[in-house]
């Protein structure tokens, strides 16, 4: 296997395990902390406009809107203008885990990039953001550069 594609498997699944278990300290799942970021930015969103902005498909945020709904973090309201439109808003306990979840993730990648020196951590996001154009570049199309 060539070595970069080696080494970033094995530090996503270290990474996700990570997040893993520190998003579950707060009772969430992987990928949910997103999803109430993107209403902490702007609630009242529908699933699809969620989806655009999260990059998964809507029946993802279907599914995770519904576990989120069961545990009290947000709700579906038929949309006041148009009614075949459902909105995701959050609940009190949705609002009240945004200090603490940020907080966990900025402590989360403080950890990670502990070892790095300034320049290190800054030419890591500028070599990763380069990938993930490279990488989007190869699913949707041509490369910006």
């Amino acid at each position: 296997m060539p070595e970069f594609l080696d080494l970033h498997g094995k530090t996503n699944k270290a990474v996700r395990a990570a997040a893993e278990a520190a998003l579950r300290a707060h009772g969430l799942h992987l990928g949910q902390d997103h999803l109430l970021a993107a209403l902490w930015e702007r609630d009242g969103r529908t699933p699809g406009e969620l989806a655009a902005t999260l990059n998964v498909s809507t029946p993802t945020v279907v599914k995770m809107a519904t576990r989120m709904a069961e545990a009290g973090l947000l709700e579906r309201r038929r949309d006041d203008k148009d009614s075949r439109l459902v909105r995701l808003r959050l609940l009190d306990e949705g609002r009240r885990l945004r200090t603490p979840i940020e907080a966990e993730r900025r402590s989360l990648e403080d950890r990670l990039t502990a070892s790095l020196t300034s320049a290190e951590r800054d030419n890591l996001l500028t070599a990763l953001a380069k990938i993930h154009r490279a990488a989007s570049g190869l699913i949707d199309g041509p490369v910006e550069h």
